[in-house]
């Protein structure tokens, strides 16, 4: 099958449908929006750089199993970080997720359009039908 397929189901913040796909499956790779905190359906705008990263990367954890995926899968990442100093505190936390063969990565400072400490953009490999 070669042909662009929408995963999950449209993102609504404030009762508004973001213009934006959760993740989309183009052929044998999986590439997710960038995500950023939430918790209880809301923007994560208070909590620790480990809280919002945990949150993040779970909640990417969950997009993934939508397209039958998982974080071993994951063959990229892209994080952006509000505050230089998170670093650290990010780093020990993704590194918990994954622990093994971990994705290729870059990793910027930069302002981010909402007020969070984190985001995180994923692709990954998983060849259709396996």
């Amino acid at each position: 099958m070669n042909k662009k397929t929408v995963i999950g189901e449209p993102i609504v913040i404030g009762g508004r449908k973001l213009s934006l796909s959760r993740a989309i499956r183009a052929g044998d790779f999986v590439f997710l929006t960038g995500q950023v905190p939430f918790k209880g359906g809301e923007v994560m705008t208070t909590g620790t750089i480990e809280d919002q990263t945990r949150a993040v990367l779970d909640d990417i954890k969950s997009t993934l199993a939508l397209a039958d995926c998982q974080l071993g899968d994951v063959v990229k990442a892209m994080i952006w970080l509000r505050d230089r100093a998170d670093f650290p505190g990010f780093n020990a936390v993704y590194g918990e997720y994954f622990p093994d063969d971990p994705p290729a990565r870059s990793a910027v400072i930069s302002e981010l359009l909402v007020d969070v400490r984190v985001e995180v953009e994923v692709v990954a490999y998983k060849p259709e039908g396996q």
